[in-house]
């Protein structure tokens, strides 16, 4: 029961900073930090789909080592490349799998256990959350549930920080249009 507690209490702390904040890079670092401090791991990192060279991005992260997140690009095709079309993947043995694109990485962070969920807006996928583990580590439905809650939040606060610099470029265009016209 106090796990469960736990987790509502962190839900609430990042539902609470969406509606104070107007700045998305905020919110999704409060709850990458949260992720980790909850379940007492090593890291978690955000990651979001760059369609145009299908390279997973770091959009952020805590608890990773800027050396393992400038390993290399992460290809979405190849680093846990189910989690993105099948569903959360957990990974027990990041040594011992081969959909890890950068194992010895992982290891020299002390990396030994993943789990990557998927992050879906609108029902497109446009990341995902990873959470990495410093010890091996039996995924349950619960921390899978948990993480993919919070990647669902992270992933709607995207989308609308999205539509509302749209609307504001719509907006100066259309004020620009109007002060042309005025002349």
């Amino acid at each position: 029961m106090k796990r469960q507690i736990i987790n509502y209490e962190t839900l609430l702390k990042v539902t609470k900073a969406m509606s104070l904040t107007t700045d998305p890079e905020k919110v999704i670092q409060i709850t990458v930090e949260s992720v980790r401090d909850t379940l007492g791991i090593k890291g978690c990192a955000l990651f979001l789909i760059n369609h145009k060279n299908n390279q997973l991005e770091v959009a952020a992260s805590f608890g990773l080592s800027e050396v393992y997140l400038n390993k290399g690009p992460i290809s979405s095709l190849h680093s846990i490349a189910k989690s993105l079309t099948e569903g959360p993947v957990a990974i027990y043995d990041v040594t011992d799998d081969p959909r890890i694109q950068y194992a010895e990485a992982a290891k020299s962070e002390g990396i030994v256990s993943i789990l990557s969920v998927p992050i879906y807006v609108r029902g497109q996928i446009i990341g995902a959350m990873r959470v990495y583990t410093s010890e091996h580590w039996e995924f349950t439905l619960e921390d899978v549930n948990f993480v993919q809650a919070l990647g669902q939040i992270a992933g709607i606060l995207i989308d609308l920080s999205r539509l509302i610099q749209g609307q504001q470029e719509y907006i100066e265009v259309l004020t620009t249009m109007k002060e042309t016209r005025d002349m």
